[in-house]
């Protein structure tokens, strides 16, 4: 029979790491909230779920842009003009108009040489 030494296999708290990551924390301090070094979280993630930790970063990073959206949506409807313009710049892709310049420096100079006496 093999006995299986070593050290105890670290359990990470998954509930706890993607709340985190959904607050946009770095892996660092995913790990070190969790009392792991990061290596070990990254190790961990690639054992039990089957992702790189980038894949698994991106996924529940992901959960905190749309609740940070969600909300966003929330103060612009109830009528928060700033929080209004500023998401239908990003979703609508809106913008502020601004006038185009018609005459270019070059033409006003022609223009004011035209003017001058025996031009």
């Amino acid at each position: 029979m093999k006995v299986k030494m070593g050290r105890p296999r670290i359990e990470i708290d998954y509930q706890s790491a993607e709340k985190l990551a959904s607050l946009h924390c770095t892996g660092e301090e995913i790990a070190a909230f969790l009392g792991v070094d990061y290596k070990t979280l990254e190790r961990a993630i690639r054992r039990d779920l089957k992702l790189t930790f980038g894949e698994w970063y991106k996924r529940n990073s992901a959960k905190g842009k749309v609740s940070l959206r969600r909300k966003q949506f929330e103060v612009a409807m109830s009528g928060n003009a700033t929080m209004l313009v500023w998401m239908g710049k990003q979703v609508l892709e809106q913008s502020d108009k601004t006038e185009e310049k018609i005459d270019s420096s070059a033409e006003i100079l022609k223009k004011i040489i035209e003017k001058l006496p025996g031009a």
